[in-house]
């Protein structure tokens, strides 16, 4: 590591870490042209595998996602005999080939199976290319100078495989790297080329980085060590690591890691990163850590990019790549126009069994989300409103009986760490009679890690809060690996029929 005295200062602005204070974990980063694009895991979320764009690597916007549904061989993906927690899309990679102009994405889901998606742009439409007959544990894809396609993978021991040009099968694959028992693990592996020498860049969950060096992508390879229990720039967060390399238009280059800030989730940090003169990548730090701040990269751009907070109405005719389904929703159970229209897709009292929950990841350290809701439609039995989700939860909602309707907080909704099976549907916290067929529900979330609460309140007017029950303490165990995020839902615990109307989401900061 490199300690930033003066040639990285100087005079530019700077950022701070995260870049992105929100949960995208496992990520993958390129560039082309001068946008730059990062890939995510999503585990059980639909559509999956997002991505963001940026032109300065400090702001980014969200561009798509490039698995459009879980389309995985389980009705458990639609949430029907089963679920799919913690399962779905695990680390995967992503990457352009310029001789086509064509985006790729290839993903691990669960143990067992590797698919790859293509897209002619990276806003789509994306579609599924091929399951391929190996599976490539937490992979990283490069298309090299000469067209070779080559993916790199595994856990402890690292592997290098050639694919065929179309990305259907595999030509050859070689162990490359048997971790030192030293180290005990590696994984997370990502593949480049710079110059005539390849790099595997490779993670210790969850403290460290290290890179090998060979000639050629099937080595020998030379490992040495990025990074190990470097304090990070969140209080109380883990150890950046795992992400990628990338190289900016202007020559420079720099590391997108990620770092573990639970109950928020794993939020995108950004480092520069300086060559050896013998060719060895050296992270900058600051003081000896990963830097709280930066100088801003020095790219030279006017283009600017859509917040990831701020309130959408649900125009048009389909949801915009910020939202992300719990499980794949019931496309006949929902449409966008005029608002955001929820028909019950689910008769149960559980939230966890419940389809189309609706999901939008939290901004940290602390915000705001705030939906009004028409709930004129709903009939007797069914329940609404808004949730913090994972698997311990609850949720501030307006429930419909036959002598009308209230406004609740039921907290204590609980999963198994392990079966992820429900194992509690909560307990009614307050509640208070709504008169009117307008009502805004608000969470307020504080997701810094040691800090980690939620609190609730509604409206009659959209202008006056009123709070409703107990504060609620975010759950931080990292075994979900999603972090908590703000749900809408609206499901039936009599019989179906009902609706509601999302007239509006806000998610705002102070």
């Amino acid at each position: 590591m490199a300690d930033a005295s003066s040639p990285v200062d100087g005079d530019r602005a700077t950022f701070s870490n995260p870049v992105v204070w929100q949960d995208f974990a496992d990520g993958d980063v390129i560039r082309v042209g001068d946008a730059y694009y990062y890939s995510a895991s999503t585990m059980h979320y639909s559509p999956g595998a997002p991505i963001l764009r940026s032109y300065d690597l400090v702001h980014w916007e969200h561009a798509g996602h490039s698995v459009p549904r879980l389309d995985f061989d389980s009705d458990a993906y639609d949430l029907v005999g089963g679920q799919a927690y913690v399962r779905g899309i695990w680390a995967s990679a992503f990457a352009h080939r310029a001789s086509d102009g064509t985006f790729w994405w290839l993903g691990q889901v669960e143990f067992d199976r590797t698919y790859v998606y293509r897209a002619p742009a990276v806003d789509g439409p994306w579609t599924r290319h091929a399951r391929l007959e190996h599976v490539y544990y937490d992979a990283g894809l490069l298309f090299d100078d000469d067209g070779a396609v080559y993916v790199a993978y595994g856990n402890t021991t690292i592997s290098v495989a050639e694919l065929t040009p179309d990305l259907t099968g595999q030509v050859r694959a070689q162990v490359v790297l048997e971790t030192p028992a030293s180290i005990g693990v590696l994984e997370g592996a990502r593949l480049y080329r710079r110059g005539d020498w390849y790099y595997l860049w490779l993670t210790r969950p969850a403290n460290g980085q290290f890179v090998a060096r060979a000639a050629s992508p099937f080595g020998p390879y030379e490992l040495r060590e990025v990074l190990l229990d470097l304090p990070g720039p969140v209080p109380g967060g883990g150890v950046p690591h795992q992400g990628g390399l990338v190289e900016t238009v202007e020559g420079d280059w720099w590391y997108v890691a990620f770092t573990d800030a639970y109950p928020g989730g794993r939020m995108p940090t950004l480092a520069p990163v300086r060559w050896t003169d013998d060719g060895w990548p050296e992270l900058v730090t600051v003081d000896g850590r990963w830097g709280a701040t930066y100088p801003a990269p020095p790219i030279a751009t006017d283009r600017a990019v859509a917040p990831m907070t701020g309130l959408d109405v649900f125009e048009g005719d389909s949801l915009g790549p910020q939202w992300e389904w719990n499980h794949n929703p019931d496309p006949e159970r929902f449409r966008v126009g005029d608002g955001l229209h929820l028909r019950t897709a689910t008769v149960t009292d559980d939230l966890y069994a419940a389809r189309n929950t609706l999901t939008r990841r939290i901004q940290g350290p602390t915000s705001t989300a705030t939906v009004e809701l028409d709930v004129a439609g709903m009939t007797d039995g069914d329940v609404a409103g808004l949730a913090m989700l994972r698997q311990t939860s609850a949720w501030i909602g307006v429930e419909r009986a036959r002598d009308g309707l209230r406004v609740v907080m039921r907290d204590g909704l609980t999963m198994d760490a392990g079966t992820w099976e429900t194992t509690s549907t909560g307990t009614e916290r307050a509640a208070v009679d709504l008169t009117g067929p307008r009502v805004w529900l608000r969470a307020h979330a504080d997701i810094r890690p040691d800090h980690g609460v939620a609190t609730f309140a509604y409206s009659t007017d959209g202008a006056t809060f009123v709070p409703l029950g107990p504060e609620f303490a975010l759950d931080s165990a990292w075994q979900f690996f999603m972090g908590y995020r703000f749900a809408v839902f609206h499901h039936a615990r009599i019989a179906g029929g009902g609706e509601v109307v999302v007239r509006g989401f806000e998610l705002a900061v102070p």
